[in-house]
């Protein structure tokens, strides 16, 4: 499902390295498994979101980052980058560090702990080919999508990577399709696996990871304020860490389940 990191154009490629990750082995992985498994109750030891207190709020998390940078500065577009280039290297790398995440815990994410796509208050629903809406559970959901970006980012009619080839007209609007199904999944991996997370301590990636997409996004106007209000108040909690005059605040809450 979860495919293997695809191969960019040597200026791409120089733009979207690979993060420092650290991420667990699979032995770590299945003796965390182990320890998580007696939790009782729900499976996975899990309450519904409605009554689970929303673990990754607390300071403790909070306050992990993997480094300080000023993560304006990573996601403004330099003069000499041509818009599309720009958009196209950092919408590949966030796809391969979102699903590299994705992947530490995936073992966890099961048709029986996760039998719809949701995320807080919110449910998600897979569009086929046809525009039929699909509910499926969330390993299904997120295979749909990290199958279908990655044919998107590999195919040169689209994620052109050789000299000459143009982006088609359509990019911009594929880009914030792409940019709105890897929310769903950061949503997800928060809501639904953040003990897990914590767990394998991968906070502090995710977290970076989180604060960089949600900058890049706002930048360049990819995705509309109100599909990412589900997690503003953890995206307030840790912009207010930051230097708030430059990456602004969010605001906002959603009281009432919404079907997507």
């Amino acid at each position: 499902m979860l495919g293997a990191p695809m191969s960019l154009s040597p200026d791409r490629a120089h733009l979207s390295s690979s993060p420092k990750s650290g991420f667990s082995c699979k032995m770590v992985l299945q003796a965390v498994g182990k320890v998580l498994r007696k939790s009782k109750g729900k499976p996975n030891g899990k309450k519904p979101v409605s009554e689970e207190k929303k673990m990754y709020l607390e300071p403790e998390y909070t306050r992990v980052r993997v480094t300080d940078v000023e993560f304006k500065q990573l996601v403004t577009l330099p003069q000499e980058i041509d818009l599309n280039e720009w958009l196209a290297s950092n919408i590949t790398t966030f796809f391969n560090h979102i699903n590299l995440q994705y992947s530490t815990i995936s073992e966890f994410c099961t048709g029986e702990t996760c039998q719809t796509m949701a995320a807080c208050n919110t449910q998600y629903y897979w569009y086929d080919e046809r525009g039929k809406k699909v509910k499926c559970t969330a390993p299904q959901y997120i295979d749909f999508v990290m199958s279908s970006i990655q044919k998107l980012v590999t195919d040169e009619d689209v994620f052109p990577t050789k000299y000459g080839r143009e982006f088609p007209s359509s990019f911009e609007s594929l880009v914030k399709k792409i940019s709105r199904y890897l929310f769903h999944v950061l949503a997800h991996i928060y809501s639904a696996h953040f003990k897990e997370i914590a767990v394998l301590e991968l906070h502090g990636h995710l977290n970076t990871l989180l604060i960089h997409f949600l900058l890049f996004v706002r930048e360049f106007n990819l995705l509309d304020p109100k599909e990412t209000s589900i997690l503003d108040d953890l995206s307030e909690i840790l912009f207010s860490e930051e230097n708030r005059e430059a990456v602004g605040a969010a605001g906002g809450e959603q009281n009432h389940v919404k079907e997507r």
